[in-house]
């Protein structure tokens, strides 16, 4: 069939259905052969197929997700948030919280004219060493590709975005630092123009409470705080929180909800990145990267959570 005289030969002789019949059958065969003898490349089309597959899969679970008649009558909404009363996208916040108990103090304390609450329910996943369609069926993502209502991967729309700021809210602690790192991995490896729009924001909740009669101020750092008593002077109360639970509504609101008094850092597109790649040298497949810093930086640790 290459050759030019044969082919217009062939061509006299046979109608353009037979011609591609024949070439066909031909390129099966040769397919054929070609996969007998090269095992290891048929099994990489082979898993090529099945990839392509899952996210086309994967693609119509998350228009599923998403799919409602407007914002108002939003059917799909994630049983455990607990959603504001403005609807303009631009003047709305949605808190992603770490567990139950500080969901329930953070819904309490909130405003809930404009504030949103979303307990992350169950362990976040690891989108690293995740297929996309198990990424889009977790128990623990839903919720958040529910509540933001803009779709996911091919099928993101930022004009549909409910929240103007998704502020995630973890225990200022080694937990809560992984908990954030993982959401931050999610966005920016599925939703990176939620990053790349200045949407997302990390809240810093305080360390410690420090009281010296009436008197109570809060403390960000070991150093904060120390400057904090030697300020107040003597007989003073330090108190450090051990996670978001252990704050009564009102201390949350005030320290780390109210816009008036709240620390959040906005995550920049450098930010996440640099989450990105230590998060692929510390928890991806290669273990080499791994071992390599545990090596390294093995002296350093302090703290130590096991």
């Amino acid at each position: 069939l290459e050759d030019a005289q044969f082919e217009s030969q062939t061509k006299a002789k046979l109608g353009n259905s037979e011609i591609r019949t024949l070439v066909d059958a031909v390129v099966s065969e040769k397919l054929t052969e070609f996969l007998e003898e090269n095992p290891a490349a048929g099994k990489l089309i082979l898993e090529k197929a099945l990839s392509a597959s899952r996210a086309r899969e994967a693609a119509r679970k998350a228009r599923e997700l998403t799919r409602r008649k407007n914002v108002l009558e939003g059917s799909t909404l994630p049983g455990k948030l607990s959603d504001c009363q403005e609807r303009k996208s631009e003047l709305t916040e949605l808190y992603l919280v770490e567990g139950d108990s500080a969901g329930g103090s953070a819904k309490d304390g909130r405003d809930s004219r404009f504030q949103a609450i979303l307990p992350l329910r169950g362990k976040v996943l690891n989108v690293e060493k995740s297929r996309v369609d198990k990424v889009y069926s977790n128990q623990s993502l839903i919720p958040i590709i529910q509540a933001l209502g803009c779709g996911i991967g091919d099928e993101f729309d930022i004009t549909k975005l409910r929240y103007g700021k998704i502020i995630i809210m973890a225990d200022a602690d080694v937990d809560g630092a992984h908990i954030g790192i993982l959401l931050l991995t999610f966005f920016y490896r599925h939703m990176k123009p939620l990053i790349e729009g200045g949407h997302i924001y990390m809240a810093k909740p305080p360390l410690y409470k420090i009281r010296r009669g009436k008197v109570e101020r809060y403390a960000f750092s070991d150093v904060e705080r120390d400057a904090i008593i030697a300020d107040m002077g003597g007989n003073i109360e330090a108190e450090r929180y051990k996670g978001l639970g252990e704050m009564d509504p009102e201390q949350l609101w005030e320290t780390t909800m109210n816009p008036e008094t709240r620390t959040i850092l906005r995550v920049e597109i450098g930010d996440a990145l640099a989450a990105d790649e230590v998060f692929s040298r510390l928890m991806g497949d290669d273990v080499e990267p791994r071992r390599q810093f545990i090596e390294q930086n093995a002296r350093f640790v302090e703290n130590l959570d096991v």
